[in-house]
């Protein structure tokens, strides 16, 4: 169901449903949950891909018709529980880099948009896919709009139209499109090359926009005052690979 793996200070997480091109289901949701929110110590990368032909199909169709019997209280425990697991991958102190191909639909898309950085193979196709089923894309909202704005969101849940991934990339919803190897590459050498307390510090950042300028102003002479941003300036003015430089 899931597969993680951890490479030094890479994770790698993979949906492990292909039979079901690894849609959701309320087990794959408490276990991604799990795996972003107790990830090792030391993890400077997370890479989030999926098994088989697709990245991810939204719900599990199982699972949704037993959601339908729900009652009006456990629909929403339900769904809250899904908004904490894209909450988790937002929030994650690493970076995180999702590998999209195939299909992405529906609650898929949430965690594209959840991602930090988001890669996909030219050939994927993309869907907020909710409103065909008569339901809305609700959990995802308040991580898809401030990626994609409010003008494209307004247009896509309102249609559930199917869009390719030159959309997805004109729209902001994934980064670059190409070669899903030679993106990952380097996207992750570039991350091995900064300070993890920065990384996670410029996340933070902009998770917390705005800010009054005096908090920006304190959270930068934060940055210089840390022995982090110090041995980074020291290295850049020696000319040297900064000690927290990996690779």
């Amino acid at each position: 169901m899931l597969d993680v793996r951890s490479e030094g200070s890479i994770v790698r997480i993979t949906l492990a449903r292909p039979e079901v091109r690894n849609a959701f289901n309320d087990e794959l949701i408490a276990r991604l949950t799990e795996a972003f929110t107790h990830l090792p110590v030391g993890t400077r990368v997370v890479v989030l891909s999926g098994e088989g032909k697709a990245f991810c199909a939204g719900g599990d169709l199982e699972w949704m018709r037993r959601a339908a019997a729900y009652t009006h209280d456990e629909n929403v425990a339900d769904a809250l529980k899904l908004a904490g697991l894209f909450e988790a991958v937002a929030s994650c102190s690493a970076l995180t880099l999702a590998r999209v191909h195939g299909a992405c639909f529906g609650g898929g898309c949430g965690l594209v948009a959840a991602a930090d950085v988001a890669i996909a193979d030219p050939s994927t196709l993309f869907a907020f896919s909710e409103v065909r089923l008569g339901l809305i894309a609700g959990t995802i909202s308040s991580h898809v709009i401030p990626k994609i704005g409010k003008g494209h969101a307004r247009a896509l849940f309102a249609t559930g139209e199917a869009f390719d991934a030159a959309r997805a990339l004109s729209i902001g919803l994934v980064h670059q499109v190409g070669d899903l190897d030679e993106l990952e590459a380097a996207t992750i050498k570039q991350v091995l090359s900064v300070g993890p307390n920065a990384l996670r510090e410029s996340k933070l950042l902009v998770r917390q926009f705005p800010l009054p300028v005096e908090e920006c102003a304190r959270r930068l002479a934060d940055a210089r005052a840390g022995d982090e941003g110090r041995e980074g300036v020291s290295a850049f003015l020696e000319k040297r690979k900064a000690s927290f430089a990996e690779g």
